[in-house]
């Protein structure tokens, strides 16, 4: 009876300081245009708690473009010109990947956490398997991660979430122009020494839309057609540049 009590009393102290996340987004879609330059994105929410606690919770906010299968290729000078000299097929790296928190990521998640929930910039890409014949695969996966961090493609911003009175925050995530057409899943992640003990998912439908997006489906699902009007509008701008020219030229 005594063990059966103080298991009643731990159950009821974990209930009692029980916490929650919830989270919003200024616009769940995003438009892609011909002037589309990029857009920015608040994401905002609220820890929820069934009693008070001192206990301080951080957050971390990602942000995942549409995976895909990606060859990364090394270059090497032989004799007097640059060739691709070996290759590295990483299975699945997000087309673009932000995020966002409140401490540096390292002080605030367990390497054990981030390896469950792949919220590092590094696991969130997958590869399973190289070609033995390369030692330093790993390099590859790096050069993908700094290449798309200077396309601006992969951000991460610690300190970037404001959190007031453990209870109330708030981030901006900045979608550069280069978008990928698809579903952006968005994750937060509430945590508390390096544990994650709630999240909260939602996604941000980034499509194309106008012109551009009657291009892109006809080039997809028309391709003979999409080649034959591209010619014809070059053959059609090349007249008209010729007959200006012409005219110019009396």
């Amino acid at each position: 009876m005594i063990r059966l009590s103080i298991l009643f009393i731990l159950f009821m102290t974990c209930q009692a300081i029980a916490q929650d996340i919830v989270g919003g987004l200024s616009q769940k879609r995003v438009a892609i245009t011909a002037r589309f330059e990029g857009s920015e994105i608040l994401i905002f929410g609220a820890v929820k708690r069934d009693a008070p606690t001192e206990d301080n919770v951080e957050v971390i906010i990602t942000v995942a473009g549409p995976s895909e299968p990606i060859t990364v290729r090394r270059k090497s000078r032989e004799f007097g010109i640059w060739i691709n000299t070996a290759a590295v097929e990483v299975d699945a790296a997000p087309s673009f990947y932000s995020i966002a928190t409140t401490a540096p990521l390292g002080e605030i998640l367990t390497n054990t956490e981030d390896l469950r929930h792949k919220i590092s910039i590094p696991r969130a890409i997958r590869s399973v398997g190289a070609p033995q014949t390369i030692a330093d695969a790993n390099t590859f996966t790096d050069a993908l991660v700094r290449i798309r961090k200077q396309e601006d493609l992969y951000q991460l911003n610690e300190g970037s979430v404001s959190l007031a009175d453990q209870t109330l925050f708030q981030t901006f995530i900045t979608l550069p122009a280069n978008l990928v057409e698809g579903s952006y899943e968005t994750r937060i992640f509430l945590t508390r020494d390096g544990e994650v003990i709630s999240t909260y998912t939602t996604a941000i439908d980034v499509q194309k839309v106008g012109l551009e997006r009657w291009l892109y489906t006809l080039a997809h699902d028309q391709p003979l057609i999409y080649g034959f009007l591209s010619l014809f509008i070059a053959i059609a701008a090349g007249w008209g540049a010729a007959a200006t020219f012409r005219l110019l030229n009396l």
